[in-house]
């Protein structure tokens, strides 16, 4: 073994085995359908924060959402109140929570949010300022910028000939 490489396996390459158990183990057709749910509801979650900008990141958008998988959304304000106030009007109990995003090697900063169940269905949704950095924060994955998509982006990938089992682990791909 090199002296770079750790003792446990990187976050890529416990993703990758993520893509790869999931093609074995889980029927196409099972996970396709979860994953299709997870996309409807943070699509109608997404319709409801318009005005905040939203954004789907992480493994419901790249396809390799589990049972256990919350759906992840990233809006814009510099109000998080008015976030909240947004989701509550429609009724939706929300738990405030926090989280930790990095921007480059050293900076780390700890971005505001909620915690809400929606159609049995656990989002989060992280409130980025308004003026903030313009670029994603770094996936904890491979280290690059997390890929984020719109609306209509999520709506693209619900269309029929998007839903392909093959494209597994790569939904995000050309967004």
């Amino acid at each position: 073994m090199r002296s770079s490489e750790g003792a446990l396996p990187s976050n890529a390459q416990i993703q990758e085995r993520l893509v790869e158990r999931q093609r074995i183990f889980e029927p196409d057709d099972v996970h396709d359908r979860r994953l299709e749910k997870l996309r409807l509801v943070a699509s109608d979650v997404m319709g409801v924060l318009d005005g905040f900008r939203p954004k789907l990141v992480g493994s419901v958008l790249d396809g390799t959402a589990t049972v256990n998988s919350p759906i992840e959304l990233h809006v814009f304000s510099d109000s998080p109140e008015a976030v909240a106030a947004a989701l509550e009007a429609r009724g939706l109990r929300l738990r405030d929570s926090q989280r930790r995003y990095r921007f480059g090697r050293e900076e780390t900063t700890e971005i505001p949010g909620y915690d809400l169940m929606v159609d049995d269905e656990e989002l989060q949704v992280m409130v980025f300022p308004e003026r903030g950095p313009r670029h994603s924060p770094l996936s904890p994955i491979d280290g690059k910028p997390m890929r984020r998509a719109s609306r209509s982006a999520v709506l693209a990938l619900l269309e029929p000939d998007a839903s392909d089992s093959s494209n597994r682990g790569r939904g995000a791909e050309g967004i």
